[in-house]
């Protein structure tokens, strides 16, 4: 695909990219080029053992530190507290939807459940089948254009959490500030976990499908207040309650290893390049720069979404003539930049913009923008 780029759009600086396309997909996203070069290097022998690390024993010495090594640098580059275990989870963060209130609503109790778009509406469907839930804010009626303002949401009380979707990797919203409310915060981190800091003292559980900053998909980061850990309802099976993989816990089965390897890797390349300050940087230097071209382009194109609740991490757009829409993601597909449409239940034009999202990515889909509306207009 490199070959079919536009001798209009900007040299990279990487000569490594000539051969790669740019990856916008909402996930599984791109991936540090460092990292498949590492992979790539131990797949047929992990560090002398003369197997890869997909091939051994998830309860063997090398695995074990990779294991370990994963959780130490989550806690370590998104300061998680003490007070706090790391779990590392298949099934994605959708299985948290359901994992969530049968693990924290074991007491009885309500839970708040925010509705910003697609992702929440799902949780707030998963969750009510497991317990007693309402939804205090909706942005519906509104098209889901922004998310609540921190002071907006009310919860009754005895609330024992709300939850949130921090960032609508559909709809393009993003939370600027967190609620402001009389309950611990419960959040679906996965679009934007590890791009800026979290506040854990308000926080009891946050959770992140790894397939968009992190890693490769089939697995879920979860954060949860150690005092939490075995609070599952009795009706739960083992492996659906936190405490069974708690940090403190064996592995209680065979983990996503391959997942989690890369991730590892994925987490000390953020480490090495200045952690979540540099992350969340880099994420406001690219989305502002598509968020210039769409609002300099005399409405050739819109973004739905309200100014202060634009998606750092997903930037979502239409066409003024969507019937246009379908020849800019072809045309910008024949330049190497691919995964632009949105999702297929809203359609439109979305770009995601990962941690590992270079920018000279950025620079191509820029440039390739405004050279499809200068031939159209």
């Amino acid at each position: 695909m490199g070959a079919l780029r536009s001798a209009t759009l900007p040299p990279t600086t990487d000569s490594r990219f000539s051969m790669r396309t740019f990856n916008f997909s909402a996930g599984p996203a791109t991936l540090p080029l460092s990292v498949l070069e590492d992979v790539r290097a131990e797949m047929l022998d992990y560090r002398g053992t003369g197997m890869s690390i997909i091939e051994m024993s998830h309860r063997s010495a090398p695995y074990e530190a990779v294991h370990r090594g994963a959780i130490g640098l989550v806690r370590e580059l998104a300061a998680v507290p003490d007070e706090f275990d790391i779990l590392l989870l298949q099934g994605g963060a959708t299985l948290q939807f359901s994992m969530v209130p049968m693990n924290l609503l074991a007491s009885g109790g309500r839970a708040a459940y925010v509705d910003t778009g697609a992702w929440a509406s799902k949780a707030i469907a998963d969750a009510a089948i497991h317990g007693d839930v309402y939804v205090p804010w909706t942005g519906r009626d509104g098209g889901y254009r922004r998310a609540p303002e921190p002071d907006a949401i009310a919860v009754a009380e005895g609330t024992r959490y709300l939850h949130i979707t921090s960032n609508e990797t559909i709809g393009g919203v993003q939370y600027r500030s967190w609620p402001k409310v009389d309950a611990p915060l419960v959040a679906d981190m996965s679009s934007d976990f590890l791009s800026r800091p979290v506040p854990w003292e308000r926080f009891d559980l946050a959770y992140a499908g790894v397939q968009k900053n992190l890693g490769p998909a089939g697995l879920a980061v979860v954060v949860v207040r150690g005092s939490l850990l075995g609070e599952a309802r009795p009706a739960v099976g083992a492996y659906l309650r936190y405490e069974a993989h708690g940090e403190k816990a064996s592995l209680y089965n065979t983990p996503p290893v391959f997942s989690i390897y890369v991730m590892e890797k994925v987490l000390r390349w953020m480490a090495d390049e200045g952690g979540v300050p540099a992350m969340e940087s880099a994420a406001i230097r690219r989305s502002q720069m598509v968020y210039d071209e769409i609002d300099a382009s005399d409405g050739f194109y819109r973004s739905p979404v309200d100014a202060e609740s634009r998606s750092r991490t997903n930037v979502v757009f239409r066409i003024a003539d969507p019937g246009r829409e379908p020849g800019f993601i072809v045309r910008a597909a024949e330049r190497g930049l691919v995964g632009l449409g949105g999702h297929r239940s809203v359609g439109g034009i979305r770009a995601s913009l990962y941690n590992a999202m270079p920018v000279e990515g950025v620079e191509a889909l820029v440039a390739f923008m405004n050279d499809f509306r200068a031939r159209r207009s």
